[in-house]
């Protein structure tokens, strides 16, 4: 009973760190829209902290040990957190009928990711386009156009593959186990690693 009174408390945190993330897009102020820390917490909240938490859970529900059960839980926070780094990176360069949404949706809804915000790092001046505000489509343009002269997809991709990589070393470290069962999950577990920073929709 103390097990699945955990899953419950668990799953209540990841519901509602998905309300506080959507909170936290719709009402940040202009310094924290352009603060990378942010956005990771941001993204934390609303993508991995439900894969996170219910990997936890599927441990605990299954019998596994508390060390097992966190292990599963830094598997889904990075899993998470690459895989919406990859869906930041696809905005910009996916085609709409791939995505199953508009390209370029988020920036053209004033949302800021980490394509733009490494290409801030590179050109500062870029935050005050950020700044004036995106609703505008000149400053998309803008935005867009310091984009491409940065290094802001690639240095998104390769904060995508540092999680994936995190997330197959948890699987790693999951203890030793002789069962062709259990190694062929675990090798799927790790395959989805690779996927998530390949897909292209």
């Amino acid at each position: 009973m103390e097990r699945e009174t955990e899953v419950v408390s668990l799953i209540a945190t990841a519901v509602e760190h998905l309300v506080t993330g959507e909170t936290m897009q719709m009402s940040s102020s202009a310094e924290q829209r352009s603060s990378m820390d942010y956005y990771l917490q941001k993204t934390y909240y609303k993508t991995a902290s439900l894969i996170s938490n219910s990997c936890k859970s599927i441990a605990l529900l299954t019998g596994q040990t508390a060390e097992v059960a966190m292990l599963a839980y830094e598997y889904g926070k990075n899993l998470g957190l690459a895989f919406q780094l990859i869906d930041d990176v696809l905005d910009f360069t996916g085609t709409s009928s791939s995505l199953g949404k508009g390209s370029l949706s988020d920036i053209r809804h004033g949302i800021v990711t980490a394509p733009i915000l490494y290409a801030m790092e590179e050109f500062p001046e870029l935050r005050s386009v950020v700044d004036r505000g995106l609703d505008d489509p000149v400053n998309v343009d803008l935005a867009l156009e310091y984009l491409g002269k940065s290094h802001g997809i690639q240095r998104t991709r390769e904060l995508a593959a540092k999680h994936a990589s995190l997330a197959s070393a948890a699987i790693g470290s999951f203890p030793e186990s002789d069962d062709e069962d259990v190694q062929r999950s675990r090798r799927a577990l790790v395959e989805l690693t690779h996927r998530v920073i390949n897909r292209t929709k």
